[in-house]
């Protein structure tokens, strides 16, 4: 239920692009009582000049290594649920891609179950 978009500036291995991949999954699962084979994932490696992100907003400091994820779920889960899964990745982030967490940027994107297909032309959730 949750698809999750990561977009970073180009040049990094498959490996890292997996391993990252794996830290924001881990934390939904974790965090948001995503269930462990509910993965659909999209990688974005953009080129320079087409990931633009002020260096300072709300008080952090990005640098060029910026990942942003966002992630589109149902709507339902509490600010608690949202803070420990925005704690929570940048922690695995870090651990598994020694992904600064300044550099990583999350939105999540709430809507209603029906907004949902997953296949066969019809409405999973309806």
């Amino acid at each position: 239920m949750p698809l999750v978009e990561i977009t970073l500036r180009r040049g990094k291995s498959v490996e890292y692009l997996r391993v990252l991949g794996e830290a924001v999954h881990g934390a939904l699962v974790a965090q948001a009582n995503v269930p462990a084979d509910d993965r659909f994932q999209i990688v974005h490696q953009v080129g320079e000049g087409e990931l633009i992100a002020d260096p300072s907003y709300a008080a952090v400091s990005r640098s060029e290594d910026l990942v942003v994820v966002r992630i589109t779920l149902n709507v339902g889960r509490t600010l608690e649920v949202k803070k420990n899964l925005y704690a929570d990745m940048a922690r695995r982030a870090s651990e598994a891609v020694d992904l600064r967490p300044d550099d990583l940027l999350i939105c999540l994107v709430e809507v209603a179950r029906e907004n949902w297909s997953f296949g066969k032309g019809l409405a999973t959730y309806g």
